[in-house]
């Protein structure tokens, strides 16, 4: 059952947050829906929730540019841009810093993180209360249309998160404009509540965005085709052992013994599979070129809930490169 939360609440759906719950609350764009972005499991559970096909990069947010800066590393462009339009509806994508608390999986394992900082004091409010990122994409099913009212959330989520916390009708109703800053041209991956005019009136002309239907190009937005991270180890799908020159991306409880293997889930879990995917492909990666292994064998995981993303995560790490 899905508790629906008013203002007064806001302690219980930031108790609710910190234990790893799902939380869907107001931002001055759409509501969004909000886990512990430290949290790998909570992470996971929001893609599970919207029934999202594949882990698309979600957005973090944060109370204030101090916290969001703990993060990521911002260039004089971001320093500016927040500046200018923080809180607001703009999110930046920038690099990682080393030591960045947000698990691999919220940012869909690649180097760089979208973030902002949303103007609605409820959300604030909730965001200080938490005392942690929270990674928030839109608060519906994946592929409907975004919500703007708590009874909109309901409809599509409900018994599906732990709580909605209402703060009323969004006042913008479209989403956040995210712009990548992590390369030497500042391109708009999103447009949304901050126009093209206005971010380049700050920074100069920004450079053309990339075309999602051209293929999986570098593209580091939610609601975009992703290239994620992708080992440099080739990867063996629908293996049941490994190889002596491979090392194994081990699932479930009757995984083989292998002499290099991270198994995703002993319990075959699939949000705990999630949660530790990226994580994994990047140890195998590193301990295995580092022993000389040519391959990473990956053992099926079932194609249902969780595992859907997972595989289609799994199958474009797989894909032949160009």
């Amino acid at each position: 059952m899905t508790e629906r939360l008013g203002p007064a609440d806001l302690p219980r759906a930031a108790a609710l947050l910190r234990a790893g719950e799902l939380v869907a609350f107001p931002t001055e764009t759409v509501y969004g829906l909000g886990a512990d972005a430290t949290n790998g499991q909570a992470v996971a559970a929001v893609f599970a929730a919207k029934g999202r096909p594949s882990f698309n990069p979600l957005i973090c947010h944060y109370p204030d540019a101090e916290a969001a800066w703990r993060d990521v590393a911002p260039d004089a462009r971001a320093e500016r841009l927040a500046a200018r339009f923080w809180p607001g509806p703009l999110s930046l994508v920038l690099p990682r810093r080393p030591g960045c608390g947000v698990d691999l999986l919220a940012g869909a394992g690649l180097e760089t993180l979208a973030v902002r900082v949303p103007a609605h004091p409820l959300a604030l409010g909730l965001l200080r209360a938490v005392g942690r990122p929270v990674a928030a994409p839109s608060a519906n099913r994946s592929g409907q249309v975004s919500p703007t009212t708590a009874e909109h959330v309901l409809e599509g989520l409900s018994g599906r998160i732990a709580a909605v916390l209402d703060g009323g009708a969004c006042p913008v109703g479209v989403e956040s404009t995210v712009l990548d800053l992590s390369g030497r041209e500042a391109r708009i991956l999103r447009p949304g509540g901050v126009t093209a005019e206005a971010i380049a009136a700050e920074i100069g002309p920004l450079g053309r965005a990339p075309d999602p239907a051209a293929g999986p190009a570098h593209l580091r937005s939610p609601g975009m085709l992703q290239s994620h991270y992708a080992p440099e180890l080739p990867l063996r799908l629908g293996a049941r052992e490994a190889g002596p020159e491979e090392a194994l991306l081990a699932f479930g409880p009757e995984a083989p013994a292998a002499p290099l293997a991270w198994n995703l889930s002993e319990r075959g879990d699939l949000a705990e599979a999630a949660s530790r995917l990226f994580s994994g492909l990047r140890w195998l990666d590193a301990e295995g070129r580092a022993r000389g292994l040519r391959r990473i064998a990956a053992m099926p995981v079932p194609e249902r809930g969780l595992g859907v993303a997972i595989n289609d995560r799994l199958r474009r790490a797989a894909a032949p490169r160009g």
